[in-house]
C-alpha cells in the first residue's frame, strides 16, 4: 500500500499533475518549470523531488543543467498505470492546453540571461 499512496499523494497537487503534463510534451530543468508555472524555485524544487521519490520523474545532469524526464513506472505498478493514463487524460482540459503551448516559448538559455546582471541583450 505504501507505493501506491506515494504516487497517488504525489499527483494529488494540481501543479504536479501540471508539471507531468509538460514533461509528456518535453525534457525540462527546474528554471523552465518555475517559468512555466509563475512558481518560486524552491516550491518547483519541492514538487519535483516529490514526484522523483513516487517514482514518476527521474533526472539527469547535463552539463550545467539538471534535466527531469517522466520515468516509464518499471519500479512500481502503481507509477506505470498511472503514467500510462496520464498521457491521455487532460489533453482537453483548458489549463493544461494553455501551459503546453507556453512550453516552445520557454528557454532556459533566456531564463539563465535574465537571472545574471552581465548579461543584456540589448546592450550596444
Amino acid at each position: 500500500m505504501k507505493d501506491f499512496l506515494k504516487v497517488t499523494k504525489a499527483l494529488s497537487d494540481p501543479n504536479r499533475v501540471k508539471v507531468m503534463k509538460m514533461l509528456q510534451h518535453k525534457v525540462m530543468c527546474v528554471c523552465e518549470i518555475q517559468a512555466a508555472l509563475g512558481i518560486a524555485q524552491p516550491t518547483a524544487s519541492k514538487h519535483l523531488k516529490i514526484l522523483e521519490y513516487a517514482g514518476l520523474v527521474y533526472s539527469r545532469r547535463d552539463g550545467q543543467w539538471v534535466n527531469y524526464y517522466p520515468t516509464d513506472g518499471q519500479h512500481s505498478p502503481y507509477a506505470a498505470t498511472l503514467l500510462g493514463n496520464l498521457r491521455h487524460w487532460l489533453e482537453e482540459d483548458a489549463a493544461v492546453r494553455q501551459l503546453i503551448a507556453k512550453i516552445p516559448s520557454i528557454r532556459r538559455e533566456e531564463i539563465l540571461c535574465q537571472r545574471k546582471e552581465a548579461c543584456h541583450p540589448n546592450r550596444p
